[in-house]
């Protein structure tokens, strides 16, 4: 059991896979396949495209972070904006 307890940590650093987004609602995963096809967007561009509330994106965004399959960071041109990429292998 120490043998796998200590290898699941060491995934979850380097990204998550499609497995972890199996389980997530329906819209975690909208928004995941959106972030696979757009390489960076933002809240409000993930909310456009996928056509969802801005809540049900942030729910889906904070789903996805927990699950350590998207990657934020803050824009340099606008501070108060954040950027979403996908961190899949």
């Amino acid at each position: 059991m120490g043998a796998s307890e200590s290898a699941q940590p060491e995934e979850s650093e380097t990204g998550g896979t499609w497995d972890d987004v199996r389980d997530l609602p329906p819209s975690a995963k909208l928004v995941a396949k959106v972030l696979e096809y757009n390489d960076t967007l933002t809240q409000s561009q993930l909310a456009e495209e996928t056509l969802l509330p801005p809540r049900t994106v942030r729910y889906a965004l904070n789903r996805l972070e927990d699950a350590d399959v998207v990657d934020s960071r803050f824009s340099f041109s606008d501070a108060r904006k954040r950027l979403y990429t996908l961190a899949l292998e």
